[in-house]
């Protein structure tokens, strides 16, 4: 899904960290912007137009602009020390890459639709995990809206039992412990300016365009 993230810091930082330390030269990928798959107002009148365009032109593009230049800095540098330095910037500015990369493909507008989970596998999932889809979305909503400040609430695919379970991450932090089937972001600048300081009504908004196509496809790749 992130061809030109190395998955970004979140795995792979680990490869880049011993090359560096055993002195091979690593080709840099330079990270862009994703096109939205919608226009900016597209999700109307659950997430505004105002707020998609300043979500996607200014936030997540900062988070791009940081990742290019920590890894840049990190590839420049031969000390040891400043490499473990920038560790924050890379997980910070890759994680909020990666996690908006998810994001936008995690919302589609009604008209094209968002919020309709058709019967299939991720439907009989979710009861089968969950009681039933209305349980699983107050549970998702429930979690996310406790997260103390910033950061995400998710849907993840868990390897280890076969099961789909609510997880949240805190700041930009990617999902590593499961496979990220549907997530929410829960920084203030992804509602703050139409629903202000009450996050239950952009949680419940959220759920009439939310991909459940791309969250169905994400959790059959998973599950395989």
């Amino acid at each position: 899904m992130f061809a030109r993230l190395p998955l970004a810091v979140a795995r792979s930082s680990s490869a880049r960290l011993f090359a560096a330390g055993a002195g091979v030269q690593m080709s840099r990928n330079v990270h862009s912007l994703p096109s939205l798959p919608y226009a900016y107002d597209a999700l109307e009148p659950h997430i505004s137009q105002e707020i998609m365009t300043l979500h996607h032109k200014k936030h997540h593009q900062t988070y791009v602009t940081g990742l290019n230049a920590a890894e840049e800095a990190y590839a420049k540098s031969d000390d040891t020390k400043d490499k473990i330095a920038l560790q924050s910037a890379l997980k910070f500015n890759g994680g909020g890459h990666i996690n908006h990369s998810l994001f936008w493909k995690n919302l589609a507008p009604a008209s094209e639709g968002g919020g309709q989970l058709a019967d299939g596998p991720l439907k009989h999932a979710l009861e089968r995990d969950f009681g039933s889809v209305e349980n699983f979305k107050k549970e998702l909503n429930t979690k996310t809206a406790a997260v103390q400040g910033s950061g995400w609430g998710w849907l993840g695919y868990n390897k280890g039992n076969g099961k789909l379970e609510v997880v949240t991450t805190q700041n930009q932090d990617p999902l590593l412990s499961h496979v990220p089937v549907i997530g929410i972001d829960i920084w203030e600048h992804a509602f703050y300016l139409q629903y202000k300081n009450v996050k239950p009504d952009y949680l419940n908004a959220i759920w009439n365009v939310v991909n459940f196509k791309e969250a169905e496809q994400r959790f059959i790749k998973a599950s395989k």
